[in-house]
């Protein structure tokens, strides 16, 4: 198994950037896919991007593409969300999440993840 905790979240402007972590701990001897998700209000928990375990293939929501920046760094079993231009309607709780897997597919549905961190709130102000 393994553990995600999420961090570096917070209260932005409009315009902002923020950069989330999530860093694993447990059975990170093994490969794991990487997803982050959010989920606002009222909302279903929604798809914001994917990386594959390499680092080499990663997958973007419309909602985000061109401002959001997934990354990886298997030393340290962290995964960076860079999040620029932040939009009031980016806010929620951003959720990362694991699956033990090489493939290099995008996996979109929550379903498809087995580990889940508990989540950090990103607020931007209007």
């Amino acid at each position: 198994q393994v553990q995600l905790v999420e961090s570096g979240g917070g209260l932005v402007q409009a315009g902002g950037s923020l950069r989330l972590s999530c860093a694993a701990s447990g059975r990170t001897d093994r490969t794991y896919a990487m997803g982050w998700f959010r989920q606002a209000p009222g909302k279903d928990r929604e798809f914001v991007t994917f990386i594959s375990w390499s680092g080499v293939f990663t997958n973007y929501a419309d909602s985000v593409k061109g401002r959001f920046t997934i990354s990886r760094d298997n030393a340290k079993n962290t995964v960076y969300l860079q999040m620029n231009s932040l939009k009031p309607e980016d806010t929620a709780v951003y959720y990362c999440a694991a699956r033990e897997t090489r493939t290099n597919v995008p996996m979109t549905q929550a379903h498809e993840y087995d580990y889940w961190g508990q989540g950090t709130q990103v607020t931007v102000s209007s």
